[in-house]
């Protein structure tokens, strides 16, 4: 096995991480990625294989704990309660629960809210060059959740505050200053879901949070704290992906072409997997080995850290024709980017969703959509989003 040497924050790398990913693969399926100090697993067939061996999970090995910092505790406090560090038999508990109220029907139901919503936001676009990332693909998901949750619109803005502060916990640039502000988000976020809690409790509405309340297996229920947890995580697991997902699809689009036909109903669906495996919007996905373990020619032990790049399977020659290329036209086959197995993203069908209606909406709006300045990542890997998108239409 190599030993790879690759910043995390190099800029180059931030602005395109696929030759980093080439090289590995070509080295095998697993390296020692010396910047994280662990394992990861870059082929198709070794990100595919772990994400749905349950000998790997999220949370850490009971023996390998060690105390947190202080100043992290409201943090951790809503990590603790999330279903995406749970293992079962705790996951099994939270996701069947989660749902329970979280139902394809009452995703379907957002569509007709989803079209008037990009339409609206087309409307106020400007007549000179802006920023397509905050006028429109950071509102479509964020304004979705809120109304999907049943929180008013205007707290939008709050809401995103508190999930950029939360998610940038996850970023190989993070800095005691971002775990101070992860941690007041934490707090603030917590207090806010608490006070909606107690209203729904009292006064129940047709909402995700009424129905997450009155969600119930078997005698059992979610607690406030198992609530609070689980709709903070579907607004910056979903939120933050969603807004990705859309602005590096919108950028792969304006850079290499597009056709009218890929945004037909009857081949949107193929559009939107092969945005989301040309360049996802998370590149980088952890887990714990819970026993030892021999695979691809190397023995986990018990407690081992796996990073599995979900960016780098999605363009492996091995699994994929020429997946350096972006193709609509291709039948969708090879795809992480949400996960899979046991930990299969719960908002995946919604970010779909998002997609298939904000995409075509926009292009039929704005035949004349352009860049206006060369796009930019942000240095937040592993998570792989842009800082702006500045366009004209």
């Amino acid at each position: 096995m190599q030993t790879l040497i690759q910043s995390p924050t190099d800029p180059a790398f931030v602005q395109d991480p696929y030759p980093f990913y080439v090289k590995a693969r070509q080295q095998g399926p697993l390296q020692y990625w010396q910047d994280y100090g662990m394992i990861a697993a870059f082929s198709h067939d070794a990100v595919h294989a772990l994400l749905r061996d349950r000998r790997f999970g999220r949370e850490i090995p009971q023996e390998l704990r060690k105390p947190s910092a202080a100043h992290l505790a409201p943090f951790l406090a809503v990590e603790a309660h999330s279903m995406l560090e749970a293992e079962p038999p705790r996951h099994t508990r939270l996701r069947k629960l989660v749902m329970r109220a979280f139902t394809s029907r009452e995703i379907k139901s957002l569509e007709t809210g989803l079209q008037q919503l990009c339409h609206q936001l087309i409307d106020q676009f400007p007549d000179r060059p802006f920023d397509l990332l905050d006028a429109y693909c950071t509102q479509v998901p964020v304004i979705a959740i809120c109304r999907l949750l049943g929180v008013p619109e205007q707290h939008a803005p709050d809401l995103l505050n508190w999930s950029h502060k939360m998610v940038a916990m996850y970023q190989a640039s993070k800095t005691v200053e971002t775990e101070h502000a992860a941690a007041q988000a934490s707090t603030e976020f917590t207090e806010f879901l608490k006070r909606y809690i107690d209203q729904r409790r009292s006064d129940p509405k047709d909402d995700l949070i009424t129905r997450l309340i009155s969600a119930e297996e078997e005698g059992d229920s979610l607690t406030t704290d198992e609530l609070i947890g689980t709709c903070i995580l579907l607004l910056n697991a979903g939120h933050e992906a969603t807004v990705h997902a859309l602005g590096n699809g919108i950028k792969t689009l304006l850079q290499h072409g597009w056709d009218s036909r890929w945004f037909n109903p009857d081949h949107i669906d193929k559009l939107v997997e092969e945005i989301l495996r040309f360049d996802p919007p998370l590149h980088m996905f952890t887990r714990y080995a819970y026993e030892e373990v021999d695979l691809f020619g190397h023995r986990f032990q018990r407690g081992d850290q796996v990073a599995l790049m979900l960016g780098s399977a999605n363009r492996d020659p091995d699994a994929l024709d020429d997946p350096e290329d972006f193709d609509p036209t291709r039948r969708p086959r090879v795809n992480t980017s949400f996960g899979a197995g046991l930990h299969f993203c719960v908002g995946a069908p919604l970010a779909r969703l998002e997609m298939q209606i904000a995409l075509p909406i926009l292009f039929e709006r704005c035949p004349d959509l352009q860049l206006s300045a060369p796009p930019k990542f942000s240095n937040t890997y592993h998570f792989h989003g842009l800082t702006e998108l500045l366009v004209t239409v």
